[in-house]
This record gives structure tokens, sequence and C-alpha cells, in this order.
């Protein structure tokens, strides 16, 4: 790319915009030129606004701290800057759906980290490796807002990553029922245990609509365009557990499945090693080379060892085995905020960019 586009990052101050900034940092194609939060952040240098909630393990880069933050609720005028944000603003459901189409509106293409807009049925989700012809839907969306080149693209919740991609790998043996229990780290609550002390050893066995979450978002990935809009898929039934453990960085999943074809153990592995999508196919620049690893030691996946595979972009799974129950059970781990979060908005964009949904103003 001959000149870097200028993105904007909406909800800038907090665990995930924090995350944006440091992975778009020495991105090659796009270069951090606004940041917007809450009208209290509003004015100030990003490192007063931030002042000791930074929460990244990596120090804030440079080139950001003496940024102005602007209000986000200034839509034209943050807008007028950029030629694309990514959106990670702490609002309520209706508030986001509000100004990310405000923004949209104003010609700017918003990819998105909330999960406002992920029912919204012209708004495509999408995991980059397993939906992405989703993107088709962009179209209609556009003659609904009256946009020529503004949109909003969102992606899935962060626990799915540890086991949808798996399941998708496994599509043509036809899963037909699947029972996930997710473990889930402190960073998906967008905290720290600094944050959290009464997580220290501890487990809650509780995260508000998370289960929906899980249980439904996978059959939209799964889903169709049709007149339109996207129609989930039917099947397979999914129901879940959410836990809540104390883990900084890491989803773990354990997961039992049930299929109408009849796999042998070599078949699944041989499907998880070799399933690839479009960002390894256009070697975009955040697409993990291996997409899922499987590995044969009884004792991984584990979040110490693994949680960074890829740099946090793959997909880990393990102890693979038959049950006496339903088919076959395993466990699968992906990082919450890099795949799950910031790191796989950023690797929608760059899908987006590849394809020509986003370009310089």
């Amino acid at each position: 790319m001959e000149k870097k586009l200028k993105v904007g990052v909406l909800g800038a101050t907090g665990m995930v915009g924090q995350r944006f900034i440091t992975l778009l940092a020495d991105h090659p194609w796009y270069e951090v030129t606004t940041l917007a939060a809450s009208p209290r952040s509003a004015g100030k240098t990003y490192e007063e606004a931030v002042g000791d909630r930074w929460k990244m393990t990596t120090p804030m880069p440079e080139k950001v701290k003496n940024m102005i933050v602007h209000n986000v609720n200034e839509v034209e005028a943050v807008a007028s800057t950029v030629d694309f944000v990514f959106s990670a603003v702490d609002m309520s459901k209706d508030e986001i759906k509000a100004i990310e189409e405000a923004y949209a509106k104003t010609e700017t293409p918003v990819v998105s980290n909330n999960s406002a807009h992920r029912w919204t049925p012209d708004v495509p989700m999408v995991v980059p490796e397993i939906n992405p012809e989703h993107y088709e839907v962009i179209k209609y969306q556009k003659e609904r807002l009256g946009t020529k080149r503004g949109f909003v693209a969102v992606k899935p919740n962060c626990s799915i990553q540890s086991y949808a991609p798996v399941l998708t790998a496994w599509k043509e043996f036809e899963p037909t029922e699947v029972v996930a229990t997710t473990y889930q780290a402190i960073s998906g609550a967008g905290k720290t245990f600094k944050d959290w002390p009464e997580m220290v050893g501890n487990i809650i066995p509780f995260i508000g609509g998370e289960e929906e979450k899980s249980e439904q978002e996978p059959l939209r990935l799964w889903g169709k365009v049709e007149d339109g809009v996207i129609k989930k898929a039917t099947s397979p039934i999914i129901t879940t557990q959410c836990i809540r453990v104390p883990v900084l960085d890491g989803h773990t999943a354990a997961v039992f499945v049930k299929f109408a074809k009849k796999p042998t153990k070599e078949q699944l592995i041989e499907k998880l090693r070799n399933f690839s999508g479009l960002p390894q196919k256009l070697e975009l620049p955040s697409a993990p080379k291996q997409f899922i690893q499987y590995l044969e030691e009884d004792n991984r996946p584990q979040v110490s060892l693994d949680v960074n595979f890829e740099n946090g972009m793959g997909i880990s799974v393990g102890r693979l085995r038959e049950d006496t129950v339903y088919d076959y059970k395993f466990v699968g781990l992906s990082h919450n905020t890099l795949r799950g979060a910031a790191g796989g908005a950023v690797l929608s964009a760059e899908l987006l960019t590849a394809q020509g949904y986003i370009t310089a103003k």
C-alpha cells in the first residue's frame, strides 16, 4: 500500500481501545491519526486521559501519548479526519447502534468490536477465515443508510473463537449437537487483577448475556445472505455454560460434539491442521499462517504456553478423543483480546481493505 490509510479509534481509552492502539502502532497499512473517547477525556492528551489505567503489558506507543483526545459524540469532526474507524465505545446498546450508524452516514466505514450490531440483519458479523462472503450484505446496508462508502461491520463474541473455527473445519461431517463450557479470562470484562482483586483464586459461574451469545452467534456465522439480510443457520444445536476464571488473557472451551457423519480422530485432526481461509490466501498482515494448531500432549492447550500462538491470532486445540455420550470431545483455546477482540477487528479491516470496501476518502 503506497500511502497508509488514516484510522480513528472510538473508545480509545478503554482496554480494547488500548489494544487497538498497540496493534496499529506499526501497522503496514494503517496509521492512527485520531483518538476519540467520552466527553470527560476530550481535550486531554491521550496519556493524561488514560492516566494510571494503561492495561497493556507493553508501554504506551510514543506517537499517541501527546495526541489530543476528541469527543466521540462530535461525529462530523472526528469523521472528517479519518478514512475509517475502529469502534470500542463503552455505551448502552442503543447508543452504540446510533453512534456507529452516525459515523457510517458520514461515509466513514466502522469496524466494530461491540455487540450492539451483531444481530442487525444487514450488518456482517465476520470471522475472516469462516464467513467472508457475508460482506456481500454491505451493499444492502448502504442502500438502507443512504451511503456510498459508509457502513458498519462487526466481529463476533470473543468466547466463540475457541470452538466455532474448530466446528467450521469439521463442517463436512455435519455436527448436530454441541455442548460447550467456556472458562473465560478477566480481560474479557475489561479488567486486570489490579482492578478485580476478588477474582484472584476465585471462579464466578455467571457472565451476563454470554451464554445466549455463545449459543446463537456461531449460527449467524454459518448462515447465508438471502434477500439482502443474513439468515442464521438452524444447526447444530448448541448449549453452553460460561464461567469467569482467574486468568488474565485466554478463553478456554471444553466441548462435546455429535456428528451426523462419523469421522475418525485422524480425519478430524487433519481437517484442523489444514483449515485456512481468505486471510491466509491473501497473506493479510495480521493473518496467522497456521489458523488452528492441534497439540498431541495430554496437558495442552494451556493458557501460559499457548495463548500467544501466532501472535494471539491462532486457535489451539487438544485432548480430542471419543466420548461415551457424544461422538467426540476436545479442548480449545483462543486469545480473547487479540483474536477475540481488537486483533480480530484489525484482520476484518484488512480483508475489507483488500476487497475494496475500505479505501482512502
